[in-house]
This record gives C-alpha cells, structure tokens and sequence, in this order.
C-alpha cells in the first residue's frame, strides 16, 4: 500500500473512499484534527453576565464556558477531577460554586477546587492540580471558541486577512434566535464539510440561492485553509415569493450596516469542521462532528441582529425559510454521496478548480492521519498501528 499523493503538484490527491466508511478512521480524525482545532461553542451575549455558563458536548469532551465574577471569561472540561462526571448541563446561571452532581467535589469559578465532602477520609490533601481542567479560549468577533489540545494558531492570525470582510457585519452585537439545533445526516462528517468547501454543486444543488443570488462559485482560501465565498444579492426578482421579497427588504432594513455588506452574503468554512454563514439580518454556524463510520451530527445555531422592527422580524423569517431548504437540500444531497462512496470500487473522478478547497482539506487529514492516503484499509484493527509508523516514517 502506498500514500496516495500527486508528485507533480506535491499535493494531496482526493481522500479514498475507503476514508468515508471506517469508523477506526473517524476516531482517528476526531483526536487528530478536531481536539487540535478551534471549536465553536456560543456566542458572548450568552454569557454576558458574571456566573452565565454555557455548555457543548464534543464527540468526547464535554465543554464549559464560564464568566466568573470577576468578568473573565474562561473554558473547562466540564469533568469533575474525581470520578468523571459531568458537572453541569446547558446554559444558565451557576451558584458561588460548581458541585459535581455525584459526590459533591465543589470549584470556584475560576475553576480552583473548592471543598470535598469527607475530606478526613482522602489519602492526601487536596491541592491546587485538582482543579478543572483549561481550556485554551479566543473570542473573534462575538464569537467564543475553545480547542482542546493547546497549540497551534490563534484564532485572529487563521482568520486576519478576512476581518475587513467580516468585522462591517458588527457580528460581536448579535444574540441568539433560538436555541441551537441538531440534526443527524447519514453521512461521513467529511461529506459535510466538502460540500461546504465548494459552490460548485449550487447551480443545480439549490435553485433558491441560483435566483436569489449571483454566487461566487469560485471561492478563496488562504494559507490555514479558510475558504470563503462572497455572494451578491441579484438585482432581477426572484420568481419565488419569498426570495422576492427578501431582495426588495433586504437593502433597506439593513442601511446601518456600511453600504459593502447590506445585499452581501458571505460564506466561510474553518477546518477541519466549522462552517460560518453570513447575512445583513443575521448569521448561522454549522460544525460537522463524527458519530462512526456513516453518520454525523450537525450542529446549526443561529444568531440575529438586536432589532424589534416588525419588518425585520419579516425579514429574519424569509432568511429561515430560506435557508432551510438549502440545508434540506445539502442534506439530501450529501446522502447521496454517501450511498455512492459505499459502492465497491468507487474512486473520486478529476476534481475541478472550483474545488480546490476540498483539495486542501483533503491534504490536512491526510497530513494529521497519513494512514488516509493509503489507497485501500490496512485492515480490521490495523489502522492505528500502521498510522502510528506512517507518523514516525515521517518524523
């Protein structure tokens, strides 16, 4: 078996097929790619005040975020030191302390440890590394993130080239519309997130964005493998009522924003796994997380602007329409591809330069899991050991 590379170009060539069906592979990537990789957790108007917490559930690592009452906001394992347990559940207010639900351990909110009931009846004395565990936290226009496994690039630098773009939208003042849903897509979570690399699929994919806007199908990634696509509201009326209607409202009710961004829609997918959509009225994040092989779960919260105009309600609730049926569509679709991939010798055809970006993150699982380019599974319990010599052949 050898590494499926191109050595004329000196890049990755698309993944196997192999890679969207194993399911030693999808907990390979998850400690690999996405414990290393900033994730999303909420935004700062959910957690504005001193005590506010909000948490999210990784595949495997349950996330606190936490404003103590000295303003600070700050990220934990949400894992009590002692047996495991989770400490808290959603988003709330928390008391002076944080008490484990299952033996009473208690933490200060800035995560020292506090009390332990029967203390007599411990070995040792409580100490200062009994406290939770941090988490490595950045804020980047309103929006929270946390990475498990410290490291790497700030938050700022991945995404600097890209401020100017974003920064007129004032995404630091949005609140939340609803209550972040979930859904499960039978599919490798990689199948999400190459279709959210490429806008190549949406002149036949999605009908409604075909007349609502003049797409750029193209798109632009910089060097950590941020891509974006900047689309602009089309001047001709839509032959859908909904889609017409938020062309002739849009403009207009977003005229405090600067004049680049009011009738712009602008696209942004992070690897290995977050996607970030957004609008003059509001903004939605999508992030892809693996459950096995063929399955994944989609996380999609929604954020809007702090206005109580009637006609921007109208407005939001077009956007939501809207925006529905192209996740309904990007769902169906991403289906499909799966049913296809798990067809016996199926190999990804020629790739087209509008999707160069699934290229790149092709090439970055491949780089933190290089047993991924084998053309062909090394075989049932394998896969960590042969990608454990692929990593040292390389080192």
């Amino acid at each position: 078996m050898t590494p499926r590379t191109d050595a004329k170009a000196g890049s990755a060539r698309p993944l196997a097929a192999w890679t969207y069906q194993s399911a030693e592979l999808a907990e390979l990537e998850y400690e690999a790619l996405f414990r290393t990789s900033w994730q999303f957790v909420c935004h700062i108007n959910e957690v504005p005040h001193p005590r506010d917490y909000f948490t999210l559930d990784l595949p495997r690592d349950p996330v606190l975020v936490l404003r103590g009452d000295d303003g600070v906001l700050r990220a934990f394992l949400n894992v009590c030191r002692h047996r495991g347990a989770k400490i808290l559940d959603g988003a709330a207010q928390c008391k002076a302390r944080l008490t484990c639900p299952y033996h009473g351990w208690s933490y200060h909110l800035d995560g020292r440890l506090a009390g332990r009931p029967s203390e007599s009846t411990f070995a040792k004395p409580a100490t200062d590394d009994l406290g939770l565990l941090p988490l490595e936290i950045e804020i980047l226009c309103g929006m929270v993130f946390v990475r498990i496994v410290p490291g790497g690039e700030s938050l700022r630098s991945m995404w600097q080239e890209y401020l100017p773009l974003i920064e007129p939208y004032q995404l630091e003042e949005m609140v939340p519309l609803e209550a972040g849903g979930y859904e499960e897509w039978n599919c490798n979570w990689k199948v999400g997130v190459d279709n959210n690399l490429e806008n190549y699929h949406v002149p036949l994919g999605h009908p409604g964005y075909q007349r609502l806007l003049d797409s750029d199908i193209a798109g632009f990634m910089n060097r950590h493998g941020v891509a974006g696509s900047l689309s602009v509201l089309r001047p001709q009326p839509s032959s859908n009522w909904a889609e017409r209607m938020y062309q002739a409202m849009a403009p207009g009710l977003n005229s405090r924003l600067p004049a680049q961004v009011r009738t712009t829609w602008s696209f942004f997918t992070m690897p290995p796994n977050t996607g970030l959509d957004i609008y003059g009225d509001s903004m939605d994040l999508f992030q892809f997380f693996p459950l096995g092989a063929q399955r994944c779960k989609v996380r999609y919260p929604i954020y809007v602007r702090p206005d109580a105009r009637r006609e921007m309600k109208v407005l939001r609730y077009l956007n939501t329409r809207i925006n529905r049926q192209v996740g309904a569509e990007d769902r169906a679709l991403c289906e499909r591809v799966q049913a296809g991939l798990n067809s016996e010798g199926f190999a990804f055809g020629p790739l087209s330069s509008y999707e160069h970006c699934v290229l790149d993150l092709h090439a970055r699982v491949q780089a933190a899991c290089p047993v991924s380019a084998l053309e062909s599974h090394p075989g049932e319990g394998l896969l960590r050991q042969r990608n454990a010599s692929l990593l040292g052949g390389a080192a």
